[in-house]
């Protein structure tokens, strides 16, 4: 058989290595041709990296859709609740569950997450709450307002089962927003008012025989101490505190409801504490709308001038940790290991926005 040329064009020049025979007796040289790929095979290289590469484009696209589901930034993730699945612009559903009390808990980290996300443009508000501390709700109204103003973006509020006292307070965020704050037709809402908790059990400690011998600085550093009566004096000092948190309430209320401002007299008749079903609520303007959260999602969509049909509407969970999957996690054994300290929560005086007949034994671990 002929070899090729060194010329040929389907060549190269030879590798021409000599290689030893095992035998010893003589040399032979070992010719390599390296050809060079054909029309073929060059076009099917060149498909398959651009194919590549387009699958690639695909991928970071696809995660710049849905990355932000698999964000927990600050412990919570996002989840698709309607709409456009792929939307850019955003509707946020914050929600409030439980009892409002002090502390950075998951209603702030909502908050917050919101206030990064620059494809947020509007918040449904989902209260469900009886209330809770006065510093509590304050805290949630102050974020929420900052939130609002610097992303200036309107929230239209929606209540469930109950948004009453300091449910109702946080409500005010919605400010001067027309037709804001919708309310299921079995909503409970109102109680406006503020409470501070004081039981005397002097007289089960004297049929014990225990007595009180505390010693502090001044008298009144133990004048809400339960072991003790209220004295006249005492309670005055006390009321005084209640009238200046009430009055506060309802200023509150006057921002969130211009009807108030217009005129106070009627909030005054209405801020007895007394709850009110939607029908009433909607009857002395304490609310807007009777609706769902569904009407309520309608409406911030138009407030914030968005396509209803390319609107996105998300909402917030606490990812599952391993301690929540074996039972560690569970909220019974959150509660059994608080024990402690909700023993100690007890014996410090709140003031509360809360509808509640036994507001101190509430669940200091419930709606933050």
């Amino acid at each position: 058989m002929n070899s090729p040329t060194p010329n040929s064009p389907e060549t190269k020049p030879a590798d021409r290595s000599p290689v030893a025979n095992p035998a010893g007796d003589e040399q032979r040289t070992v010719v390599v041709h390296e050809g060079r790929p054909s029309t073929w095979q060059r076009l099917s290289s060149w498909v398959g990296w651009t194919g590549f590469a387009l699958c690639a484009l695909s991928l970071f696209g696809l995660y710049g859709k849905f990355g932000e589901y698999f964000d927990s930034t600050g412990g919570i993730s996002e989840k698709f609740v309607s709409g456009a699945a792929l939307g850019k612009d955003k509707v946020a559903i914050i929600t409030v569950n439980g009892v409002i009390m002090e502390g950075d808990g998951f209603v702030k980290k909502q908050i917050d997450r919101v206030s990064k996300d620059k494809n947020v443009k509007a918040v449904v508000l989902r209260i469900s709450s009886p209330g809770g501390t006065v510093t509590g709700s304050d805290f949630m109204l102050h974020h929420l307002n900052k939130m609002k103003a610097e992303k200036k973006i309107p929230i239209v509020v929606s209540m469930g089962s109950v948004a009453a006292s300091g449910g109702y307070y946080i409500a005010m965020a919605v400010g001067d927003e027309p037709q804001s704050i919708y309310a299921e037709p079995t909503t409970i809402t109102g109680s406006i008012g503020v409470m501070i908790p004081h039981y005397d059990v002097s007289g089960l400690l004297e049929e014990l025989h225990v007595k009180d011998d505390s010693i502090a600085s001044h008298e009144r550093k133990l004048m809400l101490n339960m072991t003790k009566p209220l004295t006249d004096e005492h309670r005055e000092i006390v009321q005084g505190t209640v009238n200046q948190m009430f009055e506060r309430f309802k200023a509150v209320i006057k921002g969130g409801r211009p009807v108030f401002r217009k005129d106070p007299e009627a909030l005054d008749q209405l801020a007895t504490g007394e709850v009110f079903l939607a029908e009433s609520a909607k009857k002395f303007g304490l609310i807007d709308e009777i609706g769902f959260e569904e009407d309520a999602i309608s409406r911030v969509i138009e407030l914030a001038g968005l396509d209803s049909e390319k609107a996105r509407v998300v909402k917030y969970d606490r990812p599952s940790s391993l301690m929540d999957v074996i039972g560690f996690g569970s909220a019974q054994a959150r509660n059994d290991w608080a024990g402690l300290n909700s023993l100690f929560d007890l014996t410090v005086p709140r003031a509360f926005y809360l509808y509640s007949t036994f507001p101190a034994l509430a669940n200091s671990a419930a709606a933050n």
